[in-house]
């Protein structure tokens, strides 16, 4: 692979605009290196998972080389789609910083669209929304102990944005609105 056929190959991604920057989602990236690389292997790896916590080791390889690696970290259910898919998600962001560290989508940054997104979900809620949130969940005869078991989380300090919106479009639902 040359830094031109890269550049070309990084010119016709298509990305998706995360807070005003632009990232490469990871299946973008994965047809970008199977463009460069036909013939080349994306291998993965479960490093760990132990007590809901998952370390995935992404390795990027051409002819038996391996050109770059990638690390990621996921905790089950500290976001909506890791409640069930924790491990694939973890799989994926291991695949996307690999083809990241390889040149692959990273214009503005390694870290891809699904990751950045990841990163927002996970934000802690204000406390003006924890407050919010804790009020409705109490008129639907919940208490602060609850909501926290609910959202699997220690405190309601500790519920993310995406827990946020999760738990606030099911009161909504039972309310059948």
């Amino acid at each position: 692979m040359t830094y031109e056929e890269l550049q070309e190959v990084n010119k016709d991604l298509i990305t998706m605009d995360v807070k005003g920057k632009e990232y490469a989602p990871v299946n973008q990236r994965i047809l970008a290196f199977r463009k460069l690389f036909p013939e080349g292997q994306i291998v993965t790896e479960l490093v760990s998972d132990v007590n809901g916590k998952c370390i995935f080791k992404a390795s990027v390889m051409n002819g038996g080389s391996t050109l770059a690696t990638g690390y990621a970290y996921e905790n089950e259910g500290n976001s909506y789609i890791n409640k069930t898919s924790y491990i694939e998600n973890c799989e994926t962001s291991a695949v996307g910083r690999a083809l990241g560290m390889l040149g692959i989508g990273i214009e503005t940054s390694i870290a891809s669209a699904e990751e950045v997104n990841t990163a927002i979900l996970n934000q802690p809620v204000s406390k003006k929304e924890q407050n919010l949130l804790l009020k409705i969940w109490t008129d639907h005869g919940g208490n602060a102990e609850s909501l926290c078991k609910h959202c699997h989380v220690k405190a309601v300090e500790d519920i993310s944005s995406a827990q946020f919106a999760a738990v606030m479009n099911q009161l909504r639902e039972k309310d059948g609105k």
